[in-house]
């Protein structure tokens, strides 16, 4: 698995710091992976199955009704959390391996976190 790194800065941290993570962390069918993708204004979340190598579930604050929102972008998180813990029950999943895409656990990522543990997922 290996990705080509360029450039200089925070980018590259990230980078490194998310390869570092994934060569521990893998989803199965079992205990799927819990993916948080980050960036400036949005978050989202999916429930990857590695084996196969397909998204099960997936939640974001692109969709219709997150968007119209006027929470903080904290807030909208913690409601990603929740809504991707929603669709994984109804998909049968009740246990989740997090993966935090080289992000801190800390804010918006934490959030989901937090909210998906709400929502009755296993972390």
């Amino acid at each position: 698995m290996a990705l080509k790194i360029l450039g200089k800065g925070k980018r590259v941290a990230r980078q490194r710091r998310h390869l570092r993570l994934r060569k521990k962390v893998s989803g199965s069918a079992a205990r799927p992976r819990l993916v948080v993708t980050r960036s400036a204004r949005h978050i989202t979340a999916q429930v990857v199955d590695d084996g196969i190598g397909q998204t099960l579930v997936s939640a974001s604050t692109l969709e219709a009704d997150l968007r119209g929102s006027n929470d903080d972008k904290t807030a909208k998180a913690r409601k990603v959390g929740e809504l991707i813990a929603e669709r994984a029950k109804a998909a049968g999943l009740d246990a989740v391996v997090f993966d935090r895409g080289g992000n801190k656990y800390h804010g918006r990522v934490a959030a989901v976190a937090d909210g998906a543990r709400e929502g009755g997922l296993k972390l």
